[in-house]
């Protein structure tokens, strides 16, 4: 072997062990979603308490929609949403995976208007809560 191949061998020898130390020390973090919750599942005793009001600040809907649903830079606002949408079972299926809606005029105008901006899916929420959710948005 020539010394340039030495080296090499010896950077990828290194490289090597330093990658499988650090893989064999690292710290499970927990995931994140979009909002910037905790991804792990909340308890059913704990979310079965919560009105829609408070699973909707719960989830960090608020974080993109506003507080008081008015919108911000970074989503549309949700009062009176009730006029797009046709039954709640709807809303519930947007808000378990909005990508499926994308096609619609609508939210090709949303796209627009919010660029880089990505709806999270909820589908790894209780049905339950997110029909909490939809009865809440569709009474404001």
């Amino acid at each position: 072997m020539t010394k340039p191949q030495i080296w090499v061998a010896t950077f990828l020898f290194l490289f090597i062990v330093l990658f499988l130390l650090g893989r064999l020390t690292k710290k499970e973090e927990p995931m994140k979603d979009f909002s910037g919750m905790n991804n792990a599942p909340m308890s059913e005793q704990t979310t079965s308490e919560l009105t829609g009001d408070k699973l909707f600040q719960t989830f960090g809907c608020v974080n993109c929609h506003g507080v008081d649903l008015a919108g911000t830079n970074m989503a549309p606002a949700l009062k009176g949403i009730k006029e797009f949408w046709s039954s709640r079972d709807n809303l519930i299926n947007y808000l378990r995976n909005p990508n499926s809606f994308m096609d619609k005029d609508r939210f090709k105008e949303y796209r627009a208007k919010y660029p880089n901006q990505i709806m999270p899916a909820f589908g790894n929420k209780d049905v339950k809560d997110l029909g909490k959710i939809a009865d809440y948005l569709l009474t404001q």
